[in-house]
């Protein structure tokens, strides 16, 4: 692996300001040996080579901590933080297909404490790991991955088997509590939406009675499918971060049917009202792909983006569009139940109606246009990546003052003054 030389260059200034001169192939030299030999994520390696030369000229730096000498000792999961080298025990509880050829193995490590994942790079020459078995690790490395610790297995980790026989069961984590990292919920499925990628098994909303998560489960030989309105508990899911809003990774996790069980999950946090302005591609009558896992909107030529042509489907209903308030435009997406209370068209009448009529579907999302377009409607759901994820959608009563602000409003101009 090529190194950065801007690395290079950050450490030599580093250590010119500090009044000592080291040479660049020396450093160059080091940051090989950790991100070639042992694996290690470059940005870690420069900390890492900047700590052990600090150490070693005696100078004051972020961390004077010795790798070599800390990572001896060992210490519960839970206290396994980005940057360190660790020594720990625990339990493979999951295992899960390596994404890249670089990866022997990937999974998650857990002990009394919490859990962690971890990945064993091919070149660490590790003896292959197998779950429900006890292992030690000895100098492994944790750097971040989506705001969440993450333990690297390397050429330089030395992987033990364990004479353990520990059960610990964890307990679930509210939503509303839950960080980056790996956690157990008690939860129902709320929504099941239409996979957005050929590699991803299954994707939607759970939620419990302290809020709402969205949640994907990538293809893997062991894939169990959640079914809306059941509630599971889901053991050792990833929490992952992106752009500050958390989701779940739910491949490889313990997922188990909590059967008979009932969760009242908290109401979406946000709600908007305006004028239903634009309706968007996808609004009305659909097919759905019926093959296992997959349940994606089919073309009009019945064409599914990943099986390909489905004579066999399912219709569903929907709405897709635009509400304004005059100040703020917000995405919607209403599924079925919410779209039939809005418009008055049911299912079996929009079929109907596209099988009777020359215009077919187009049939369905006109006469939900002529309902909607320029109607006032209150909606409430969960904000999902910038849509609103409708839970409930009513339409709001005439208000010749409210109609009468958004007029006036609309009437000055930018500069302040109104309009000729």
């Amino acid at each position: 692996m090529d190194i950065d030389p801007q690395m290079t260059e950050r450490i030599s200034l580093l250590f010119k300001e500090k009044g000592v001169l080291i040479e660049n192939d020396k450093i160059e030299s080091k940051l090989k040996l950790l991100t070639t030999d042992f694996g290690i994520a470059p940005e870690e390696a420069e900390k890492m080579v900047t700590n052990e030369l600090l150490r070693e000229h005696g100078l004051n730096g972020p961390s004077q901590q010795s790798y070599s000498s800390s990572s001896q000792q060992k210490i519960p999961i839970s206290g396994a933080s980005p940057g360190d080298w660790v020594t720990v025990e625990g339990k493979i509880v999951s295992l899960s297909s390596p994404q890249s050829e670089a990866i022997a193995q990937s999974g998650i490590l857990s002990d009394e404490s919490g859990a962690i994942r971890f990945i064993v790079w091919a070149k660490s020459n590790a003896p292959t790991l197998e779950e429900r078995k006890w292992y030690r690790f000895e100098s492994a490395t944790v750097d971040e991955y989506r705001g969440a610790p993450s333990m690297k297995i390397h050429s330089g980790t030395t992987v033990s088997p364990v004479d353990e026989e520990k059960t610990f069961m964890p307990s679930p984590v509210q939503i509303s509590e839950l960080k980056p990292g790996v956690s157990t919920v008690r939860a129902k499925v709320v929504q099941d939406w239409e996979p957005r990628h050929e590699r991803m098994f299954q994707s939607g909303l759970l939620g419990d009675e302290s809020g709402t998560i969205r949640f994907v489960t990538w293809k893997e030989d062991s894939n169990v499918r959640l079914e809306a309105g059941k509630v599971y508990n889901i053991y050792y899911t990833g929490v992952d971060e992106f752009q500050g809003r958390l989701s779940l990774n739910l491949t490889g996790a313990m997922i188990l049917e909590d059967e008979g069980a009932v969760i009242e999950v908290a109401s979406g946090n946000m709600k908007i009202s305006g004028a239903f302005v634009h309706m968007g591609g996808g609004t009305g009558l659909i097919k759905r792909c019926k093959v296992e896992g997959c349940n994606r909107a089919l073309s009009r030529q019945n064409y599914c983006p990943v099986h390909e042509i489905q004579n066999d489907f399912r219709y569903d209903l929907r709405i897709t569009g635009v509400v304004d308030d005059g100040q703020k435009a917000s995405n919607v997406l209403i599924q079925r139940e919410e779209a039939e209370k809005l418009t008055g068209i049911t299912l079996d009448s929009a079929i109907e109606m596209a099988e009777n009529n020359p215009l077919g579907f187009d049939d369905v999302t006109m006469k939900m246009q002529e309902t909607l377009i320029g109607r006032y409607v209150e909606c409430q759901g969960s904000d999902i990546d910038g849509t609103l994820l409708v839970k409930g959608c009513s339409p709001l009563s005439y208000d010749s003052s409210r109609h009468a602000e958004l007029i006036n409003r609309a009437s000055v101009s930018p500069e302040g003054g109104v309009q000729e």
